[in-house]
C-alpha cells in the first residue's frame, strides 16, 4: 500500500487532528470551530456553505464526497481489478442526543418538516461508522473498500447503533 499517497495524507492529517483536539478552520471566513460537526463539508462552515452559489456548493459538495475515492456499493470499481480480497471490515458507533438535544427534536416534531437535530446525529454516527470501517480496511493492508452497506438498530430508546461494512480489496488499473 502507498502511504504517500494524497489519500493517506489527508486521512492521516484528518486523524492526527482530531488526536489533537484541534480546531478546525473554515477556508473561506477562517473561523476557527471546535470540531468537524460545525462543518457542511471538509473545508466549508455551515453559515459559509449558506452564502454559497449553487454551483459553489456543488463544487465544494463534490470534492468533500471524494475523500475516500476507492469505494464502492458494488462489487467492483470500474478501472480498477481485484487482486486480493482481505474480507469484510466494519466499523461500529452509538449515537444519542442530549436531553436538551431530544426536547429541542420534540420541539422539531410539532412543527414538522425535517427533523434537523436527528439528521445531523444520523449523518454523524454514519460518517463515524464509515470512516471506522476505511481505517480498518488500511490497517489490514486495503486500498478499497466495495459492497459497502449500512445497518442500524435501536440499543434502546433514543439510542441507535450504526453499522457500516463492506469487503476490503487490494486493487491495481486495470492494463
Amino acid at each position: 500500500m502507498n502511504l504517500n499517497s494524497p489519500l493517506n495524507d489527508r486521512i492521516l492529517g484528518f486523524e492526527r487532528q482530531h488526536e489533537r483536539g484541534a480546531h478546525m478552520k473554515c477556508e473561506r471566513c477562517g473561523g476557527d470551530y471546535p470540531s468537524e460537526y460545525y462543518f457542511k463539508t471538509e473545508t466549508v462552515c455551515i453559515d459559509c456553505f449558506g452564502k454559497m452559489s449553487a454551483e459553489e456548493q456543488n463544487r465544494a459538495t463534490y470534492k468533500s464526497l471524494m475523500k475516500y475515492p476507492m469505494t464502492s456499493t458494488s462489487f467492483n470499481i470500474e478501472g480498477y481489478r481485484i487482486v486480493k480480497q482481505f474480507g469484510v471490515v466494519r466499523g461500529v458507533t452509538v449515537g444519542s442526543r442530549s436531553i436538551l438535544g431530544r426536547i429541542g427534536a420534540d420541539l422539531q416534531t410539532i412543527v414538522g418538516g425535517n427533523i434537523t437535530m436527528f439528521s445531523e446525529l444520523c449523518e454523524k454516527t454514519r460518517a463515524e461508522a464509515f470512516d471506522m470501517m476505511f481505517s480498518h480496511a488500511e490497517q489490514i493492508g486495503a486500498n478499497a473498500v466495495i459492497g459497502i452497506r449500512y445497518d442500524a438498530t435501536e440499543v434502546m430508546d433514543g439510542v441507535a447503533e450504526v453499522l457500516c461494512y463492506g469487503t476490503a480489496v487490494l486493487v491495481e488499473p486495470e492494463r
